[in-house]
């Protein structure tokens, strides 16, 4: 089946745009905006409106399917794709990927997303966030030509088996780091509670004691509302290098205080991603390797996340490779084309290292369910649950798009049953 027609259209994303450099070097918050300089190229403002466009592509049957183009929160952070906006990108698409796709056979999705994935323009990749909503399309559109679900698609070209088992799923807080975990606790989520910690006088603290209350915190708070004492989420906070701010970097001194959150997170199991932002990608790996080493010196439990400058599958593979780190994120916008976040999540598997397939809250629902269904097939150990900040949103659009799957690939087994 092809596509006969093709449309773009502006729209918003489920946060903002962040100047993180600008907030990591102090910037005061000021309701909900903030005050002061940016540091990052391309920002206007340090917080800016989160923008989206949706690709819609028009197959032969008369049926629409659909992609969100989004970038991250931290835009042109950590060597990461600029700020996206649809005022413009929209006419660049019109021009240079309509034509493109109009005829475009979409029985083969991995076939057509490498082909954009791959395509150059005036000697670039395509912005990472068009990457990543065409392909979105170019999957559904695969999905709705041969009525399949979109996981089902990505198993069959994958040769993956189709299991009926639910994901972890990992609830983000955003700012509101404790109204946000009792949500979490009251709905059992499998990981909590992201935090954002990504400034020092708020959030961590100089020497790192205001961290240290609130895992603290945490634990007793899991302990007081959980109604099934068998209930054992795993702690996974997001640091943004912060802590390597405030120890220059020490491995020995990072380890020492990771260390002692994991004793205070106990008897939870402790994840802390990015603790250090080396500035850049060769550094940021040979830092990390330190950090573990040191840790696992001490017997700690604690484990290490990488996300700065672990951006595309090739830096996934390097990471990996580098054995610096005890899982990697997975930042589903940041890798373009959807068929690298399979890609990833497969070759962390096959290494032993935990895949976290992540993303932002600054996506879209369109983008967040897409990416289930990713999850659903590939199968990392941790899913995040996504767009937005206020937990219960992304929650109902992750959580209930994944049982959603599971009836409908339960009821077709059934069938298949009852057939033979």
């Amino acid at each position: 089946m092809k596509i006969t027609d093709v449309q773009f259209s502006a729209g918003f994303s489920s946060f903002y745009f962040d100047d993180q450099a600008a907030i990591k070097a102090g910037a005061r918050q000021n309701g909900f905006t903030y005050v002061g300089n940016t540091a990052t190229p391309g920002f206007d403002r340090i917080r800016q409106s989160g923008e989206a466009v949706s690709v819609l592509l028009q197959l032969e049957s008369g049926v629409w399917a659909e992609g969100d183009c989004a970038a991250v929160q931290y835009s042109g952070a950590g060597g990461r794709d600029p700020l996206f906006n649809a005022a413009q990108y929209i006419p660049f698409m019109r021009e240079v990927l309509q034509p493109l796709l109009i005829g475009r056979d979409v029985s083969d999705f991995v076939g057509n997303a490498r082909f954009f994935d791959d395509l150059e323009h005036q000697g670039r990749q395509l912005h990472t966030a068009i990457r990543y909503g065409l392909s979105q399309a170019l999957l559904d559109a695969t999905a709705k030509a041969s009525g399949r679900l979109k996981m089902e698609v990505i198993c069959d070209e994958y040769d993956l088996p189709v299991e009926l088992k639910p994901l972890s799923l990992f609830g983000q807080s955003g700012d509101d780091r404790y109204n946000a975990v009792d949500k979490m606790i009251m709905k059992r989520v499998d990981a909590l509670p992201h935090g954002l910690i990504n400034n020092i006088d708020g959030k961590l603290g100089r020497s790192g004691g205001k961290l240290k209350e609130y895992v603290t915190w945490l634990t007793t708070r899991i302990g007081q509302l959980r109604s099934d004492p068998g209930y054992f989420p795993v702690l996974h906070i997001d640091v943004y290098g912060t802590i390597g701010l405030i120890f220059g970097n020490d491995p020995k001194k990072i380890a020492a205080y990771l260390a002692g959150l994991g004793e205070r997170a106990s008897p939870f199991q402790l994840y802390i991603e990015g603790p250090v932002d080396a500035g850049n990608r060769t550094d940021q790996i040979a830092l990390l390797r330190q950090i573990r080493d040191e840790l696992r010196s001490r017997s700690s439990t604690v484990k290490i996340v990488a996300d700065e400058w672990c951006n595309t599958y090739r830096d996934i593979v390097d990471f990996v490779d580098a054995d610096c780190c005890d899982m990697v994120q997975i930042k589903t916008p940041d890798l373009g084309s959807i068929h690298n976040t399979v890609e990833a999540v497969l070759y962390c598997r096959s290494r032993g290292t935990e895949a976290y397939q992540g993303g932002t809250c600054n996506e879209t629902d369109v983008s967040a369910r897409t990416c289930l269904h990713i999850a659903q097939a590939a199968r990392p150990d941790r899913v995040l649950v996504k767009p937005g900040m206020g937990f219960d949103e992304g929650m109902t659009i992750v959580a209930n798009e994944m049982y959603r799957n599971l009836a409908i690939l339960q009821a077709k087994h059934a069938a298949l049953r009852l057939a033979i």
